[in-house]
């Protein structure tokens, strides 16, 4: 079984939480499902959950590169040299990443509002862009807006592979089929 989720702001990809914080224990997902990979407590959208454990070393192997596609509300306005510097890839702390497709993008029609919203300044302009990277690092998009003089701001997954959102609202989850 595979179950994609469309992971809510702020939820932790858990079951469990000693602090109380708010878990996929809420959900009504299947039991004994795990989840295939990770997403950020203050990151949303696409999470695969599977009760396969083949299925989720495949998913979760960095040997196969499955593309993720993110969504990134940025402070400020990219240049076309900084979306370049990104599909060149950029050095992090932990090594240079691998080359990513990058693009500014209009605003999402279709995207939920987040709750609570995200900070509004009236003297920094904000923007959408598309970024597609091929591997898992721990807040590896986040980071790599920001070395491009990019803070994030929102960060939402849309695709996973062939694995896509396709219309969940967040919270909601569907079983899919495998690819």
């Amino acid at each position: 079984m595979l179950i994609a989720l469309n992971k809510p702001y702020l939820v932790h990809t858990k079951f469990t939480d000693d602090e109380g914080r708010p878990t996929l224990a809420a959900f009504g997902l299947p039991p004994r499902v795990y989840v295939a990979g990770r997403l950020d407590h203050d990151s949303e959208g696409l999470l695969l959950l599977t009760d396969d454990g083949h299925l989720n070393q495949r998913l979760t192997d960095p040997r196969w590169k499955a593309p993720k596609t993110y969504l990134a509300q940025v402070e400020g306005v990219p240049t076309d040299d900084a979306l370049a510097r990104l599909r060149k890839g950029v050095t992090l702390k932990d090594g240079p990443t691998l080359p990513a497709d990058a693009r500014a993008i209009e605003p999402p029609a279709w995207i939920w509002p987040r709750t609570p919203p995200i900070r509004f300044r009236k003297s920094v302009p904000d923007t959408w862009i598309e970024l597609v990277i091929r591997e898992g690092r721990n807040r590896q998009v986040r980071r790599m807006t920001a070395a491009v003089g990019h803070g994030t701001l929102r960060l939402v997954r849309t695709q996973i592979g062939p694995y896509a959102l396709d219309g969940l609202a967040p919270g909601e989850w569907r079983e899919v089929a495998v690819a």
